[in-house]
């Protein structure tokens, strides 16, 4: 009796631990988001070159979730999972005494190192233990205590901005990255597989140094860190690079990222149709904090007390999300879903400085919602059809391209800002730029549902729960 009771408790403990990791990340997106302005304002640069801090911690994201599940796998899940967190914490204190844009931007890269390791590896953990009906569940459940973190992030980072000064929003992550140590070290097994395969290396380094290079030229557009010139030429060499990354797929044993996953077609709809939906969605956070300050003149904290309430929507949508799916089915919810986020985006730009709170309130608490429902549907149905033995190449490569989608985001957002304001002959931002750049990137988010709606309408059925009579 007592032992059953301890597997129970342990069962209950892991994925809140795997939570906290997920709420001081996504915390930390959110406090960082509402500000930017303010951290602009300090190191005395254009705000769309921020960009550039959100862009180098998502890719840093996307070039090492790769090799997370196979880190996981040799030296062990706690063992990874603590290193990861001290590695967060450590990337955390180098941005606060960032004094410039590009020590700000390598702090951010550092901290998504330990980003990369630490949710992945934790998520990677659920799915192996969970059985495939008790999965959307399991994923809606275990991310309610990190939603908490955009919650409480917006209004606490624009507090903290507003009040104090914005240093202080990263050592936020320091006690709760000890907890997270403390608790990983007594209640999360350190697994290890005993039969390993050898590390790709260079398709690490292929498709890192592909990834990094391709992204940072776009992010950097030719106006900020580098010339027009060399942003081009870091471009161009990232994409040779991955390239030859497909080159090298097809002729190693054991690739670092497994490309036949994406003939299964739950797989595929979740990462490609995802990644154009994700692309939509990924601006947001980076425009809609400047939209509020720069263009309607809030303030960082009524700017987060306003974004906040996204979260919310999500966090109620994440207890029926199953009972929608299980009524409607993966095809028609990502289908019709889609274009409704797609709507929500472009509604922002309807905004205008004199428009009621509780109007933006109840339009974010909207759009929340949906995406909260999107967003657990892709991340389910990736894993539908993949066996047990490839679920973490599967985890690795849906998590490389969820954070590559969100850097493309920022990149695209800003590429629009910047050009609906070129077009208008704006010298500063005003709010009229931030409209068109919102309908630009809801199109974007719209134009992912007829990726889905080539699925199976029995696709992601074996997700489902079978209910008893």
């Amino acid at each position: 009796m007592v032992s059953m009771q301890l597997k129970i408790a342990a069962g209950m403990i892991t994925p809140l631990i795997i939570a906290t990791a997920l709420f001081m990340e996504n915390m930390d997106a959110t406090v960082i988001s509402t500000s930017l302005p303010a951290i602009a304002l300090d190191l005395r640069i254009d705000p769309i070159s921020l960009k550039l801090a959100l862009t180098s911690y998502l890719v840093s994201l996307a070039v090492f979730i790769p090799i997370s599940g196979w880190m996981a796998d040799r030296f062990g899940a706690r063992r990874i999972f603590r290193s990861a967190i001290g590695v967060f914490m450590l990337g955390s204190l180098l941005c606060a005494f960032s004094n410039s844009l590009q020590g700000f931007v390598i702090a951010r890269f550092i901290q998504g190192i330990g980003g990369a390791m630490m949710v992945p590896v934790g998520r990677l953990v659920i799915v192996r233990s969970t059985k495939k009906s008790e999965l959307v569940t399991a994923l809606s459940y275990l991310t309610i205590p990190a939603l908490l973190g955009p919650v409480i992030g917006p209004p606490l980072g624009g507090f903290i901005s507003t009040y104090f000064h914005w240093r202080w929003i990263f050592f936020i992550n320091i006690p709760i990255g000890l907890l997270g140590v403390v608790l990983a070290g007594r209640f999360i097994a350190n697994l290890k597989e005993t039969e390993l395969p050898p590390l790709d290396v260079q398709g690490f380094v292929l498709s890192g140094l592909g990834l990094s290079m391709l992204m940072l030229g776009l992010a950097t557009e030719g106006k900020h860190m580098l010339s027009t010139e060399l942003s081009l030429g870091v471009s161009v060499m990232g994409a040779i690079l991955l390239l030859l990354y497909l080159r090298h797929y097809r002729r190693c044993t054991h690739p670092l990222l497994d490309l036949s996953l994406f003939r299964l077609p739950t797989f595929h709809a979740s990462v490609v149709g995802g990644f154009m939906f994700r692309v939509g969605i990924g601006a947001t956070p980076f425009l809609l904090p400047l939209m509020l300050q720069l263009g309607f003149g809030l303030s960082p904290f009524a700017s987060g007390l306003l974004t906040c309430s996204t979260a919310i929507g999500a966090i109620f949508m994440k207890t029926i999300v199953s009972k929608i799916l299980n009524r409607y089915g993966f095809r028609q919810v990502l289908t019709i879903n889609s274009v409704l986020v797609g709507f929500s985006i472009a509604a922002y730009g309807l905004f205008r400085a004199d428009t009621p709170h509780s109007l933006m309130l109840l339009v974010f608490v909207l759009g929340g919602c949906l995406r909260s429902l999107q967003f657990t549907s892709l991340n389910a149905i990736a894993f539908a059809d993949v066996e047990p033995v490839r679920m973490s190449h599967a985890t690795s490569l849906s998590g490389a391209g969820q954070q590559l989608a969100a850097g493309f985001g920022v990149t695209v957002g800003a590429f629009a800002l910047q050009a609906v304001s070129l077009i208008q002959g704006h010298q500063i931002l005003v709010s009229s730029d931030f409209a068109w750049a919102f309908v630009i990137m809801g199109i974007l988010t719209l134009g992912s549902s007829w990726l889905f709606r080539s699925l199976s309408p029995s696709a992601g059925s074996q997700l489902r729960v079978v209910r008893r009579k």
